[in-house]
């Protein structure tokens, strides 16, 4: 069987893995547009270039998470992608990017941990930097790693590192905020054109060998449509008031429903909430931190 072994990866007793090599990372205006589109994004500041308040949407830098982290094969055997699922992300926005430009991205592991039914939990920390050296955002991924040649091949192992996985509850009241989006059947076609290309959201063949009866929607397609609607419902869709979101998937999302969002605010520029789909919730542990509009009293 497979066998991980995280030593190989993280620092002493279990600290952070070393950083990798920068890797620089440039992107234009039609990569913002096809990912905004990819999001089923309406809101014409993110999907047309013409627009006066023409921004890039928050969360495109997610795609960036990982990049150049020094995770070798003998620490943690490479899953094929239809093994190898989003199970968290975390996103900070200290910066927000221009709508074209370049930067570099430095990763290291932070946690290897194992999962029930011979399967693996990896966890990685990125920092994305402006060509002036200033940090943009700051990302943790968290892959469900399933197996290697087959779904529960993994050989148990002992943990190591840190984990940012938190049971996060909501609250037992009506939430404070409800809104849907419609997710066409090819929601999961145009959302690859911005890099995943993960056959297990496209192919049936690789869907089946990844235990799905069909391919599903990518799940950072699900984290950004959750950020659009939030941003939208609380910030007016206003990009220079996204903070932070961190989510869990906690199902897997198929095209052709209804994604609802219900949050719960958690005081100010904050809110807790969960995505379901059909009533099953796809979401959880999740919460979108944001800045509040200032008031007219406070402008005085």
């Amino acid at each position: 069987m497979p066998k991980y072994q995280p030593v190989l990866a993280l620092g002493p007793n279990g600290s952070p893995g070393e950083w990798g090599e920068p890797v620089q990372i440039s992107w234009d205006k039609r990569d913002v547009l096809l990912y905004a589109v990819g999001l089923g994004a309406r809101d014409l500041r993110f999907v047309y270039e013409g627009h006066p308040g023409f921004a890039v949407f928050p969360t495109f830098p997610i795609r960036f998470g990982g990049a150049g982290v020094p995770l070798t094969s003998d620490a943690v055997p490479p899953s094929p992608g239809p093994l190898l699922i989003d199970a968290e992300r975390y996103m900070e926005m200290i910066r927000p990017l221009p709508v074209a430009g370049s930067v570099q991205v430095r990763s290291r592991v932070v946690g290897i941990h194992p999962r029930p039914k011979g399967a693996g939990f990896t966890e990685v920390e990125s920092v994305v930097s402006d060509q002036a050296g200033q940090d943009c955002v700051r990302m943790v991924t968290g892959h469900f790693r399933r197996g290697v040649n087959q779904l529960g091949d993994i050989e148990p192992f002992e943990g190591l590192g840190t984990t940012y996985s938190k049971k996060l509850d909501v609250p037992h009241r009506p939430a404070d905020v409800t809104c849907e989006q419609w997710i066409p059947d090819n929601q999961a076609h145009i959302y690859r054109l911005s890099g995943d290309y993960n056959p297990l959201h496209i192919d049936p063949a690789s869907a089946n060998l990844g235990g799905f009866q069909e391919p599903i929607l990518h799940g950072l397609c699900t984290f950004g449509m959750c950020a659009q609607m939030l941003l939208s419902e609380l910030c007016r869709s206003d990009p220079s008031r996204f903070r932070k979101i961190k989510v869990r998937f906690a199902s897997p999302v198929l095209p052709n429903s209804f994604l609802r969002v219900r949050a719960w605010r958690q005081g100010p520029g904050r809110v807790v909430f969960q995505a379901e789909v059909g009533g099953k919730v796809v979401v959880s542990n999740a919460y979108f931190e944001f800045t509040e509009e200032s008031s007219p009293s406070s402008k005085l």
